[in-house]
């Protein structure tokens, strides 16, 4: 998987969001407000490039005290949504 051209996460008043930036996103006329949780792995998947479940669910492990079965599985829920809303491919 890979996150698409021009979604970058930002911090706006204080909460994280998912916006577009640039031509690529011109239709992208919203805001994903994302946790901490969801930042962190958006911020591997983008430090990756071309990223799987499964080494999303390794950071997962190993920044929160959360077993590998239930990383897997909060990982695939999450990247479900990112791809439902468009932001990866």
């Amino acid at each position: 998987m890979k996150i698409k051209k021009g979604f970058v996460l930002r911090e706006v008043c204080g909460e994280k969001v998912i916006v577009g930036e640039g031509l690529e996103t011109i239709n992208f006329g919203k805001l994903i407000s994302v946790n901490d949780t969801a930042a962190t792995l958006w911020q591997k998947a983008t430090e990756l490039g071309d990223f799987t479940i499964e080494q999303l669910a390794d950071a997962l492990v190993e920044v929160y005290e959360v077993s590998r079965e239930q990383a897997l599985n909060d990982v695939e829920k999450l990247t479900a949504k990112w791809k439902e809303a468009g932001l990866i491919d």
